[in-house]
Order: structure tokens, then C-alpha cells, then sequence
């Protein structure tokens, strides 16, 4: 099911990344802290009363940037943003009152047509007389107080952006049915692997556009294995989105990755793995989805018997959140290795479902706390109870300890290879969950 998208929009200095920070502050102490996610992506999944959507955090926007080209390139990636998004949050200043830049960006959105909540930021004491209601006069409702900085009235604000977010429709798919998207940066060859896969297949059984903008669901079958292909190549269809796809082709790939079981991560083995690379890879990653990497373009690359060695090298170097990913070298334009893409795809979304037995888990973590004890702290020590598999795609565990705040991440890391060893996961990310023996709920 595809999360709807909440951009966040306004003027320079009125506190929008710190509204961000706090709208999605619940969730990212639960996202693992892995080393080599890059940290300076503008979006992030968000959870309140059980829907989940993404943030899109944007750079502050000068209606009229003349001939600053920076100010020129932060306006058009908002406006992107802007077209991407399911609901905007006008942030404005309560201390500062109404600006005339203000209420161009109001006059903006109200041509979109979309929901907009005015959120005025900066209210950091609720017991003196309002005088954030002049924002009414924007003509887009009701303003919303907040503290960003304090965290004051963020739930209100939350409930709000709940209430206007579409109803999301589960989409009805035979479970046994593959989704796979097809996400990465523009020009890395999407669209070529796409019709390289349906071409060899010749058995498409219809073409029916999906629910994601700019992308086209396929479902095709081979050997008994059903599938849908989620297409994002469509990313520069727009001609509003030339300028700024390289920077926000990532909203679309993520409404792509949401829907889907298996990702396929393509990167051009012309270059090296870029900023736009790690974010999109990070959210698949963060997402919980399995994933290949899909080195494309291979052909056009001078080789000799090192070369694939050393360019798999910096690949993970550079994407050490994905050492569990299995790469494949293909050139979707000559069909180089494409006959492999879907018998890599199926074993990936097999060990993205694989569950373990609650008694074996527990083997594999005695004899792991037997081979290299837990951590302790002044006279404590960490001890793990037992383990239980909760849930699959990703596969995620329980463990239940005696001081959770003994676990460390270099423990967590630890009994994570030690699971992998044991059975295997490989393309799936891992959910290591840790309770005090207490709390079972």
C-alpha cells in the first residue's frame, strides 16, 4: 500500500526542519542507527494511530529568487515537492506575524488545489492571548499553534494531518504474487531492464496503470511464478520535473518501494555510487524491503579479471547499510545476465519471508552469548532470555533481556551476523527488537 505524502513548505527561518524533526522524532529511534544510511535526505516515513506516511521536509522557498541561482534551484525542488504531495503544511511564523512572502506562498498553494494546514510555529507560550489568528487571512483555515522547538501541540497537529490524509485502499494481490519495483536515479537504465524482462518473458498478461503517479503496473508470469512489475522509469515525464528530478526522483521511487516486496536497486557501473544512490537505497533499506543491487550498463565498462572485484568493493564501501544485498552485473541493453534478474528476485523474496522456529532461534543465540558474552556496565551485565520471531518481510525478532540498556549496537550487529550465518536472510534486511523481560506487549 503506497503512504500518502505530507510536504512540509514556507519562507525561510520559520522553523520548518524543526517541525519535520519532531513529525517524524517518533520513529527514528526505532529505524536501526546503521552506519554508511546517509542522514541529509528531506523525507522520512512517520507513523500516528496507525497511518503511516512520509515527510518531505523542503528548503525555505523565496517567491521571487530572481537571479540567485541557489534560492532559483531550493524554489523549483519544493515546487516538486509541492506536486508530489497528498497534503502541504504551510509553516509561518507566530512572532514574526504575516509576511507579504507569506501570502504569495499561501496564493501558490490555494492554485494547487490540495489540502493545506497552516501551521503557525513559534507559539511557545499557550497561555497568553492569541495572536496567531491574523493568519486567517492567508484564506487557507484555521492556523494550527505550535512549538517546534518545544514540542508543544504536535499531537493536535498530527491528529489533523491524519484526519486529511486520502483513505488508503489495500490493494487486493494474490499473496503468492511477487511485486517488484525497479527504482534508481534517472538515466540508469530503468526503463531498458524493464522491457529487457518483459521482452525475454513474452507472457504480460495486462497493463494496467498503478496507483503510484508516473509508474505502470505489469503483472507477468514465468515458470507458475506470478509477478508485478512497478515501473518508475516515467521519472522525467513531466516537464515541471526535468530540472529537479535529480534531487526528487526519490518521492516517487519511495511510493514505488512501499508497494513492493522486492526492490531492484539499479546503478550506473559508469559512475560511482552517488548521494541520490544512498538515498534511495536507504529508504528501500529503512522500508524493510528485500533487495538486490543491479550494477546496469556493465557492457560499457573497460574490464580486466579485476575490475568487477574492485567496483564491488566500493560499492559496499559506499552502501554499508546493504551488505546483506546481493549484486548482479548486467547490461539491460544487450541483455547481458538479464535471464538471472528474476531467479535472484525469487530467492531474495524467499528469505524475506523465511521464518524461523522460536526453539532454534534460541540455539543459535546460546551458543552466540557462549562464543562472545554479553556486555556489562559497573557490576551489570546484559543477559539475553530468549528470542522469538514476530513477523516477516523484513524478518524481525524479540529479544527479551534483562537491561535493555546494556544492549549495545555493536552487540545488536553482532547477534544479527550470527543469525545470517545461521539462516541465511540474505537480500532481507533484520528487526531486532529488545524488551525487559517484563514487557511482553
Amino acid at each position: 500500500m503506497v503512504r500518502p505524502v505530507v510536504a512540509i513548505v514556507g519562507r525561510p527561518n520559520v522553523g520548518k526542519s524543526t517541525l519535520f524533526n519532531r513529525l517524524v522524532g517518533g520513529l527514528v529511534a526505532i529505524v536501526e542507527d546503521t552506519p554508511g544510511v546517509t542522514r541529509d535526505r528531506l523525507y522520512r516515513s512517520a507513523e500516528w494511530n496507525a497511518q503511516k506516511f512520509v515527510v518531505i521536509d523542503t528548503g525555505g522557498i523565496v517567491p521571487n529568487p530572481g537571479e540567485n541561482v541557489i534560492w532559483a534551484q531550493t524554489k523549483r525542488q519544493a515546487e516538486i515537492a509541492i506536486e508530489e504531495a497528498d497534503l502541504l503544511l504551510l509553516v509561518v511564523d507566530a512572532r514574526t506575524g504575516i509576511t507579504s512572502e507569506d501570502e504569495v506562498l499561501a496564493d501558490m498553494l490555494r492554485r494547487t488545489q490540495k489540502p493545506v494546514l497552516v501551521v503557525a510555529n513559534k507559539v511557545d507560550n499557550f497561555n497568553q492571548p492569541p495572536s496567531y489568528y491574523e493568519f486567517l487571512a492567508l484564506g487557507l483555515g484555521e492556523p494550527i499553534p505550535v512549538s517546534a522547538s518545544l514540542g508543544l501541540n504536535i499531537g493536535d497537529l498530527l491528529d489533523d494531518i491524519v484526519e486529511r490524509l486520502p483513505v488508503q485502499d489495500e490493494e487486493e494481490i494474490d499473496q503468492d504474487t511477487i511485486r517488484i519495483a525497479v527504482i534508481g536515479r534517472p538515466n540508469v537504465g530503468k526503463s531498458s531492464l524493464v522491457n529487457a524482462i518483459l521482452g525475454e518473458e513474452r507472457v504480460i498478461v495486462s497493463e494496467i496503470p498503478g496507483t503510484t503517479r508516473d509508474a505502470i503496473d505489469t503483472p507477468f508470469e514465468r515458470d507458475g511464478q506470478k509477478y508485478i512489475l512497478i515501473d518508475t522509469a516515467g521519472l522525467r515525464r513531466k516537464s515541471r520535473v526535468v530540472e529537479g528530478a535529480e534531487r526528487y526522483s526519490v518521492i516517487r521511487a519511495l511510493r514505488a518501494i512501499d508497494r513492493c516486496d522486492v526492490a531492484l536497486m539499479l546503478i550506473d557501473a559508469t559512475q560511482a555510487v552517488t548521494e541520490q544512490d544512498k538515498r534511495i537505497a536507504g529508504y528501500a533499506h529503512e522500508a524493510g524491503k528485500a533487495i538486490v543491487l543491479i550494477i546496469n550498463k556493465w557492457d560499457l565498462v573497460v574490464k580486466d579479471e579485476r575490475t568487477m572485484n574492485q567496483y564491488d568493493k566500493a560499492v559496499r564501501e559506499a552502501l554499508l547499510f546493504l551488505q546483506y544485498a546481493p549484486t548482479l552485473y548486467i547490461s539491460a541493453r544487450t541483455h547481458q545476465r538479464v535471464a538471472k534478474v528474476l531467479d535472484l528476485v525469487n530467492f531474495v523474496a524467499e528469505q524475506h519471508a523465511h521464518r524461523v522456529a522460536t526453539s532454534v532461534l534460541n540455539e543459535v543465540l546460546n551458543e552466540a552469548t557462549q562464543m562472545n558474552p554479553p556486555p556489562g556496565d559497573k557490576g551489570r551485565r546484559l543477559r539475553i532470555l530468549y528470542g522469538t520471531q514476530v513477523q516477516v518481510k523484513p524478518p524481525t525478532f524479540v529479544l527479551f533481556v534483562n537491561e535493555p540498556d546494556l544492549f549495545h549496537f555493536s552487540y545488536r550487529r553482532y547477534l544479527e551476523n550470527q543469525i545470517r550465518k545461521s539462516f541465511g536472510f540474505e537480500g532481507s534486511p533484520l528487526r531486532i527488537i529488545v524488551r525487559r523481560r517484563e514487557d511482553r506487549t
